[in-house]
């Protein structure tokens, strides 16, 4: 309480214009009291006028007073002056030298918080009130302070600057319009400057237009770079799993032909070491009855020749049987050596195969996408339901004559991977184990094929058989040909040697649906409902063939019949 005691006298004896303790304090006749210095610059300042007014009350004087020396005012400064209050303490509204200064203010001048463009002076808070209170001030325009008030003056004229040349594009003062810029174009400056800030605004929002057009680009950018790492993640874990299960099914097969191989090695084996057996017996045999038979030939009297038994031959009669024998069980193991021999080039093509899919394929793919239902580029003309597909569906029977030589046709529409060998292979696929059908594709057609394992269903140009480059095609891995392999984890369908994966349900049967005069290409799911693989769409430009591959053993796959299933009549 005592401290805000003190702070009141401080205050109450302070100049109103410097704000300091008052020095030599004079009364002037309203009774308000002042620095006579203060009052004395201030009343400088106002004779031009010839008009003098109290800086707190505005009360108005004439002609200039002169000012009372206040004695008891100024003992009692005196006195707070001696207990040590000396200086009022530091006050943020102080200018400092960054700060635009009170052009009013006399002493320690205070910030200004406005500047008049038209009195071209910045004011603080008190001594901007008149601009605000009285009406002759109401239409000076108030900025920002600024210590650039005089720039606005005409250095020619001293006037104030609030013309604009359009010809020689500057500002001007009114007398510069009428003597060296008289004729000129010329506008206030206020309408150039809303001019001006009308195509700034417009600029500007142009501007932010474009920053938030790049901003949706960037955050699109961010959220392809989360989807191409997802993407890539996925594809990898994958492409890991594919692999780790092609190298398990390479041991399984590895491990069982070699059982395969050590099987048969010891059953030949142990045959061979009986026939072995008994081939040394007959020789001891034999060499004994040789023997006997010399002995006899060496006796020199005819006589006792004729006298010595002749002794039975042993295996005289057996011998011609034996050999028979022997012949037979040659020619089996021949017939064993050469199925070995078959085994190991079967082994041999499997790793031709497998080294030409990894360098010439899979070094090369491009990975476009890992989608749950269908590619985003799928042309919505490919989308049908089952009835419509139906409409179009085709009856295609298989060309034997295309067969790889380990598969087998039956009723020109089924394919079986067999062991049996064809000799005839001029016209057939030999690194893999696919057939095409006879029947040439040119409109719009649908088939389906169902397999009982893994499979591939493909459609390529019908010129590959009739130019003699069929035997080393691989569907989807050339130009010529597009694939959908149907595996149990997932689909893959190749065209050029990029290859796509396709996440989806297995199903055993897929529907091929071709527009070839709108070149579109489209792979479905059939199952109890009809799901949408992949749809290509391009420009084919000659007839197709559909084809079948297949993988392993045993697997088998056929164009099903569809005619029994359509509703509706045949266009």
């Amino acid at each position: 309480m005592a401290q805000q005691a003190v702070q009141l006298d401080r205050e109450t004896f302070s100049c109103s214009i410097c704000l300091d303790l008052l020095t030599d304090p004079v009364t002037i006749p309203c009774g308000h009291s002042y620095c006579f210095e203060c009052i004395k610059t201030h009343w400088d300042q106002e004779d031009q006028k010839r008009v003098h007014s109290c800086p707190q009350c505005r009360k108005t004087f004439i002609p200039r007073p002169v000012p009372e020396k206040n004695t008891m005012l100024g003992a009692l400064v005196e006195q707070l002056k001696k207990t040590g209050l000396q200086d009022a303490p530091a006050d943020h509204r102080y200018a400092g030298p960054e700060d635009v200064a009170c052009d009013f203010c006399t002493g320690r001048k205070l910030k200004a918080i406005k500047s008049c463009l038209v009195c071209l002076a910045s004011y603080c808070e008190k001594h901007l009130q008149p601009h605000y209170d009285s009406a002759t001030f109401k239409k000076h325009k108030l900025v920002e302070p600024s210590k650039n008030l005089q720039e606005n003056i005409c250095s020619e004229h001293g006037k104030v600057i609030d013309i604009f040349c359009h010809k020689d594009k500057k500002c001007i003062c009114y007398l510069c319009s009428v003597d060296e810029h008289k004729g000129h174009n010329t506008v206030s400056a206020a309408a150039e400057r809303a001019e001006r800030q009308k195509e700034l605004e417009e600029r500007r929002g142009n501007i932010q237009k474009r920053i938030q057009d790049k901003e949706k680009d960037v955050e699109e950018q961010k959220e392809k770079v989360v989807f191409i790492n997802c993407s890539a993640d996925e594809s990898v874990e994958l492409c890991e799993k594919i692999f780790m299960d092609l190298i398990h099914l390479i041991q399984r097969k590895s491990s069982a032909i070699k059982n395969y191989i050590k099987s048969e090695q010891e059953t030949e084996v142990c045959k061979a070491e009986d026939e072995q057996k008994k081939l040394e017996q007959e020789i001891v045999e034999l060499k004994r009855e040789d023997a006997e038979l010399e002995q006899l030939l060496d006796t020199e009297d005819d006589i006792q020749f004729l006298k010595k038994d002749i002794p039975e031959p042993r295996y005289f009669f057996k011998m011609p049987r034996l050999s028979l024998l022997n012949n037979e069980q040659r020619i089996s193991a021949f017939h064993k050596i050469w199925l070995l021999n078959d085994v190991k080039a079967a082994v041999s093509e499997a790793h031709s195969t497998v080294e030409q899919i990894v360098t010439n394929m899979w070094m090369e793919i491009s990975l476009k996408e890992i989608d749950s239902e269908a590619s985003s580029s799928t042309p919505t003309e490919g989308l049908m339901d089952r009835d419509e597909l139906l409409k179009y569906s085709q009856e295609l029977t298989l060309d034997p004559k295309t067969a790889n030589r380990y598969l087998s046709v039956t009723r020109n529409r089924a394919v079986k991977e067999d062991k049996e060998q064809f000799k005839d292979k001029s016209e057939r696929f030999a690194d893999c184990c696919q057939v095409l059908s006879k029947d040439s594709l040119t409109g719009c057609s649908y088939w389906e094929v169902k397999s009982s394992g893994r499979f591939t269903v493909a459609v390529e140009y019908k010129d590959i058989r009739e130019t003699g480059r069929l035997c080393y095609h691989t569907f989807g891995l050339n130009e010529n040909s597009w694939s959908l392999e149907c595996c149990k984890l997932m689909y893959v369908f190749r065209h050029n040697k990029t290859l796509t994966l396709i996440s989806a349900p297995h199903s055993a049967t897929i529907g091929v649906f071709l527009d070839h005069r709108a070149g579109i290409l489209s792979f479905y799911s059939v199952s109890k409902t009809t799901t949408l693989l992949h749809t290509v769409q391009t420009r084919f430009t000659q007839p197709l063939l559909a084809g079948i591959r297949l993988y392993e053993t045993g697997d088998s796959a056929e164009f099903c019949q569809l005619r029994e299933l359509r509703r509706f009549p045949e266009f």
